[in-house]
Order: structure tokens, then C-alpha cells, then sequence
């Protein structure tokens, strides 16, 4: 899932790797269009449901609805926690949390959606890349 700036920068705000699912709540919330894009870059099963008859079914299956309402809330949990890490951490702990978080993906995705959910540069993000990989070689 991605924003747009002014300048047609993407800004990467998170990944759903497999088994995992994304949407942007607000939008589905607001039921107003979203700003947000949702790229399938490989893959992938695409459902969509109305709000109407999400709200029938988690009505009338409360197994469902409590489903529902923990994978709301660890998504939750997880943007929260990413926010925290872009506001306090350097690029390269991003990146070291980035591969802990995603090692499939990491290895799948070019530099430039990596670079962009991370806020830096593909260019800098290889230079992170090569500085790991040398004090790799000298530990």
C-alpha cells in the first residue's frame, strides 16, 4: 500500500506478504475514495466485500467478527510500531527490522519499494547493503 506526494514520489506505507492481507480501513470506513493505491506486485488473490455485508456477516457469525476485530487490531499494533521505528531509528535499523519483519520478501522486491516503505533512496539503501555486508566480511 502507497501514497502519491506532490511531486510523484511513492511513499510505501506497508507490505502484505504471504498469508497476510491488506486494506485501506479509512476509506472502507468513510466510504469515501481512498489516496492510497494498493499494488499487487506479485500474485495474489484479490477479495473485496461491501461494507454492508461485511457488517451482515460479522453480525451473524461472531466467530468471524471477533476474527475480524484481532486482525484490525494486530494490524494496528503493527503501523504503530512502524511509525515509532520511522520517528526513532536510523535507515539502517529500518532495514535490519525490514528483513526480520520480511527475509522472503527482502529478497524478492527490487531496491525501489524497499527503499520507499523505508523513506530513503534506493541509492542509499544500497549503500546501507554494502556497509553491512563489509563489516559482515570483517566480523
Amino acid at each position: 500500500m502507497f501514497a502519491v506526494d506532490r511531486k510523484g514520489v511513492d511513499h510505501t506505507i506497508q507490505f502484505a506478504a504471504e498469508t497476510n492481507w491488506i486494506a485501506d480501513i479509512g476509506s472502507f470506513h468513510s466510504e469515501k475514495p481512498s489516496g492510497l493505491f494498493i499494488e499487487a506486485i506479485e500474485p495474489s488473490l484479490i477479495l473485496q466485500i461491501e461494507k454492508q455485508d461485511l457488517y451482515f456477516l460479522c453480525t451473524n457469525i461472531p466467530k468471524l467478527d471477533r476474527i475480524f476485530k484481532v486482525i484490525i487490531e494486530n494490524k494496528d499494533v503493527e503501523l504503530q510500531t512502524r511509525f515509532l521505528q520511522t520517528i526513532s531509528s536510523t535507515a539502517q535499523e529500518r532495514y535490519l527490522t525490514f528483513l526480520e519483519q520480511y527475509p522472503a520478501l527482502a529478497l524478492r522486491l527490487s531496491n525501489t519499494p524497499i527503499a520507499s516503505y523505508l523513506g530513503i533512496t534506493p541509492e542509499f539503501l544500497n549503500k546501507i547493503r554494502k556497509d553491512l555486508a563489509t563489516a559482515q566480511r570483517h566480523s
